[in-house]
């Protein structure tokens, strides 16, 4: 499989696509004016607290006030997937073997950061806190005070003691390694989480990398001694930046850009992170538009309509309401009888490929409910739920999918972070205000 990055870059917005044989996997696009706050630190001010609902509310200097839930504040690992995507699913090392290596240490005398305690929040209090997902509609962003600090290799924990393997490393060998080698570069009572793409790095790789997280990290607790609430302690990455730190590893073919600014700035960023890499990077002659000439931008329009085509005729509708996303599969065109289940199964089994990729593309979170063609035998249906399993297995975002009822709906919930494609691309006309 061919997997390339294509990053389009102009004075209003910047756009990478993330292709897999030409065809669109992943787009993202970057406003200046309305940047990601995604992994952004804030010191905050606690200005609710409302045990009804198990949640608080803090003051970070917005329109609206951050939403802190409970099971979000303190020692939790939870909302790492919301930072950093593939890496999600992780193993920990157990409980014992944390509190053993931390005891250890502690003996050694050589532990000079201690893990914060965290107190009944009281109104008024001084917390800091971590954008885990960006505003959607009118409500405020979600924030968590389970701090995470993500570099290219590893992921920095300030508040827990974990270590953790990307579950994608699976040689036990390498995992064994990995873990070893974190255990040895990491201060007591920090935390870590050893991405996908430390995969074969070196342990001066590793530790290059942690050293730069600590730096950041202590440049945050100065920060933070000074400042009064509300305030931007940490601004993490652009869009653009994220997916070249979190997505460009080795399987990727090429990296193709039409901007020499920015393609000077990631080939010196990978010429230090990944130096390996820098050969994959291009400079895309700017005397044709990149998108059309990978056939981009024909499919990017695709993504703002209701109608989506499948392979063998048959077709999507892709509706959106106020309390979920509903897609409905028709087939588009009259079968025999005889024919209608195994009709109905191929046309079901390619709009389950086709919608995974579409939840992924539009960036579509919350709930969806799924209207496929009905189906008589059970083992077809198991078929469905089998197909969409293996397909959203792709997604960095968390999904959870119910298995078909006898309606014929599938129901899922798919993380939210971030606002969907339609939402980010639209734009208020000036005359209507529409």
């Amino acid at each position: 499989m061919v997997k390339e990055i294509v990053i389009n870059s102009s004075a209003t917005q910047t756009r990478v696509a993330i292709t897999e044989d030409g065809y669109l996997a992943d787009f993202f696009v970057d406003y200046p004016e309305n940047r990601r706050t995604v992994g952004d630190i804030y010191l905050g001010k606690v200005a609710r607290v409302l045990p009804g609902i198990k949640a608080a509310f803090i003051d970070i200097g917005m329109k609206h006030d951050g939403f802190l839930h409970f099971s979000d504040i303190g020692e939790s690992t939870k909302q790492l997937q919301d930072i950093i995507g593939d890496d999600s699913d992780i193993d920990e090392e157990d409980d014992d073997e944390v509190f053993k290596r931390g005891d250890n240490q502690n003996k050694s005398g050589s532990n000079t950061h201690t893990k914060p305690i965290i107190p009944k929040l009281l109104k008024g209090q001084e917390i800091l806190v971590q954008i885990t997902k960006e505003p959607v509609n009118n409500k405020g962003v979600r924030v968590s005070s389970s701090i995470s600090l993500p570099g290219r290799f590893c992921v920095l924990l300030p508040f827990d003691g974990k270590i953790g393997i990307s579950k994608k490393i699976s040689d036990y060998k390498e995992r064994k390694r990995l873990r070893n080698i974190a255990k040895s570069i990491l201060l007591p009572n920090y935390g870590l989480i050893i991405r996908t793409v430390a995969k074969d790095q070196s342990e001066d790789a590793l530790k290059d990398d942690l050293k730069n997280l600590m730096k950041t990290w202590q440049e945050i607790e100065t920060i933070v001694k000074t400042e009064k609430p509300p305030a931007l302690i940490y601004q993490d990455m652009n869009t653009t930046s994220s997916v070249i730190r979190d997505l460009f590893t080795p399987d990727v073919t090429k990296v193709f850009i039409d901007s020499k600014k920015l393609y000077k700035q990631i080939k010196n960023y990978v010429q230090v992170v990944q130096p390996g890499l820098v050969d994959k990077i291009e400079l895309f002659p700017s005397a044709t538009s990149i998108f059309d000439s990978f056939k981009i931008e024909e499919q990017i329009k695709t993504l703002m309509g209701r109608k989506v085509p499948l392979p063998s005729g048959g077709y999507l509708i892709v509706e959106h309401t106020e309390a979920m996303v509903v897609v409905d599969v028709n087939s588009g065109r009259y079968a025999k009888s005889k024919e209608q289940e195994l009709n109905s199964l191929k046309t079901d089994l390619e709009a389950s490929r086709e919608i995974a990729r579409q939840l992924r593309l539009r960036d579509i979170g919350g709930i969806i409910v799924i209207d496929f063609i009905d189906l008589e035998e059970e083992k077809n249906k198991k078929k469905i739920f089998d197909e969409l399993k293996k397909e959203f297995r792709r997604d960095r975002a968390k999904v959870t999918i119910l298995p078909m009822s006898d309606f014929g709906l599938v129901q899922i919930t798919r993380q939210r972070v971030r606002q969907n494609i339609m939402q980010a691309m639209k734009e208020v006309c000036p005359y209507c205000l529409g």
